[in-house]
C-alpha cells in the first residue's frame, strides 16, 4: 500500500530564501486544523519533544477568526479551539503514523442499580459508593464529533470546504485565498523583482508532515524551515 500524500504549492523568494506563502487544498487545512485535537502527550510521542514554544498560537487564532461561511455546516470551530478529552483514544490526523491506544480501558461502567446512575468508572473492577456493588454494567460510550458522520450537505467531511484554495503563511496563518491577498503579500515583503519569486510544488509524506509538526512548536518560519532548510 502506497503511502498517502498531500502536495503543496509553496511561492519562494529566491533571494531571501524563504516561502512567501502557499497555496494549499483542504486536505492539508483540514490536517493543519485536525493538530488541535491531538492530545499533548500524543504530540510528544510523536516528535520525542517537550519544548512547546512556536507558532501554534498563530494557527489556533486564524481557525478563530475563519469565517463560519468556510466551516462544513456539521463542524463547529469550538470542538477545535476547546476540544475535549476524547476518552476512546485521539482520533490521528491525516498523514500522521498510527498512534496505539494506551492501556487505559475506554469502556464506562456503572453498577447494577438502578437508581444510582450518578457514578460511572472506567474500570469494571471500581466499587460503587453508594452499595459497595462493583461497577460491572457496561455503557455505551457516545463519541462527539461521530468519526462516521456524513452530515455535511457536500459530502467532503473534514473542517473547511473544498470549493477554494487556502493561503497558508510561512507562520501556518490559514486565510482563504485571493488575487488581492497575493499581491498585497508580495508588497508587505518588498518583493519588487518577480523574477526572483518561483513557485514550487512539494509533496508531503509521513516524514514531511512530522518535521512540520515539530517545526510548528519550535518556529515561526515552519515553511521555510522544512522545506528550504531541511
Amino acid at each position: 500500500m502506497s503511502e498517502k500524500k498531500v502536495s503543496l504549492k509553496l511561492l519562494v523568494d529566491k533571494k531571501g530564501n524563504r516561502v512567501l506563502f502557499a497555496e494549499a487544498d483542504k486536505k492539508f487545512v483540514d490536517f493543519l486544523f485536525s493538530i488541535f485535537t491531538l492530545p499533548v502527550g500524543t504530540v510528544t510521542r510523536l516528535l520525542q519533544k517537550r519544548n512547546m514554544a512556536g507558532c501554534l498560537h498563530s494557527l489556533y487564532n486564524s481557525i478563530e477568526n475563519l469565517s463560519d461561511i468556510y466551516i462544513q455546516p456539521d463542524q463547529n470551530k469550538d470542538f477545535l479551539l476547546n476540544p475535549k478529552v476524547v476518552f476512546s483514544g485521539a482520533q490521528v490526523p491525516l498523514l500522521l503514523p498510527s498512534v496505539e491506544q494506551s492501556g487505559t480501558d475506554s469502556n464506562f461502567y456503572r453498577c447494577g442499580s438502578s437508581s444510582h446512575y450518578s457514578y460511572v468508572a472506567n474500570d469494571r473492577r471500581a466499587t460503587c459508593p453508594s452499595c459497595r456493588s462493583q461497577m460491572t454494567t457496561k455503557l455505551s460510550y457516545v463519541e462527539f464529533p461521530p468519526t462516521d458522520i456524513k452530515a455535511s450537505s457536500s459530502g467532503e467531511g473534514g473542517y473547511v470546504k473544498g470549493v477554494i484554495s487556502y493561503m497558508v503563511m510561512d507562520n501556518l496563518e490559514v486565510k482563504p485565498m485571493s488575487t488581492i491577498s497575493s499581491i498585497t503579500l508580495l508588497t508587505k515583503f518588498n518583493v519588487r523583482d518577480l523574477g526572483a519569486v518561483e513557485e514550487k510544488v512539494v509533496d508531503l509524506g509521513m516524514g514531511e508532515v512530522l518535521c512540520l509538526l515539530k517545526a510548528s512548536l519550535q518556529s515561526k518560519t515552519v515553511l521555510t524551515d522544512v522545506f528550504l532548510r531541511m
